[in-house]
């Protein structure tokens, strides 16, 4: 259970860090998987909406500058 940044409330965690460094493990101690399913969506508009290429070093930059503000 963590105390969940996006729902003020205790809900289940993820299972593991979601990203690397320390934005995956502040991720990982303060989101639940409900707003990480949440944020999932959002990444696939994101993807989509900039046409990126995941697999790119711009597009990891840009994917994580918009997990953070999410």
């Amino acid at each position: 259970m963590v105390k969940c940044v996006k729902f003020q409330k205790e809900l289940p965690g993820l299972d593991e860090p979601p990203w690397s460094g320390e934005l995956g493990k502040r991720i990982y101690e303060s989101v639940s998987q409900q707003a990480w399913d949440m944020w999932l969506e959002h990444l696939k508009m994101i993807i989509n909406e900039y046409r990126l290429s995941p697999a790119t070093k711009e597009a990891q930059e840009i994917i994580e500058q918009q997990m953070d503000q999410f």
